[in-house]
């Protein structure tokens, strides 16, 4: 069967909405024959190209036509082809907890790779490398709160700030923090020893 015919098949099987990239099929042919074969589908238009090796089936929405995937899903399509670990950077993560209101004028990622930024229509993607210890359970909300203290610092980060993180996650997501203190810098972990016995002081 030629490699057409098998990518064409195994993208069937790819969620709409889901972003997957050419290195998936590689198993499937030659990297000419693969970039051949996207080429022809996306001329069809049943797959769209959402960055360079990166595609989806779009996901059709009555109000908008063909719905394309978030920046966060695109992003994690090319960190998996890459073996990458990546999260969100820390003004991202700090916003997210409520513990600001500014939004980040560009996409940043802190990534255990190379620095490299990529364009996704009209944003400018950047990517970051960061050590992996600021690379804490990646993907999790337990490791987004630590990428948060992170960027406020050992000076801005007390009990009010976790106690403000605590309420932003579910029970089973701070234990899951908690789990992760042995991975912080002594400042950090620290500070949750001290909020443990302030919450202990205050029952």
């Amino acid at each position: 069967m030629k490699a057409a015919t098998l990518i064409a098949q195994k993208i069937e099987n790819i969620p709409e909405g889901e972003p997957f990239t050419s290195s998936q099929f590689l198993g499937l042919g030659a990297r000419a024959s693969v970039d051949q074969a996207l080429s022809r589908l996306v001329k069809k238009g049943l797959i769209a190209r959402v960055t360079r090796g990166i595609f989806v089936r779009p996901e059709m929405s009555k109000y908008v036509g063909k719905a394309m995937p978030g920046l966060n899903k695109v992003v994690e399509a090319y960190a998996r082809a890459k073996g990458l670990t990546i999260q969100v950077q820390g003004a991202e993560a700090v916003r997210r907890f409520g513990l600001s209101t500014q939004m980040p004028v560009q996409p940043i990622y802190y990534t255990s790779g190379p620095s490299k930024q990529f364009k996704l229509g009209a944003l400018n993607v950047r990517l970051k490398h960061v050590s992996l210890k600021k690379l804490v359970r990646p993907g999790t909300k337990a490791g987004l709160a630590v990428t948060a203290l992170w960027y406020l610092g050992k000076e801005n980060v007390n009990s009010t700030v976790i106690d403000a993180i605590r309420k932003k996650m579910l029970p089973s997501e701070f234990e899951e923090l908690k789990v992760a203190i042995p991975s912080m810098p002594a400042w950090m972990a620290d500070m949750f020893y001290r909020y443990e016995n302030e919450s202990k002081r205050a029952e």
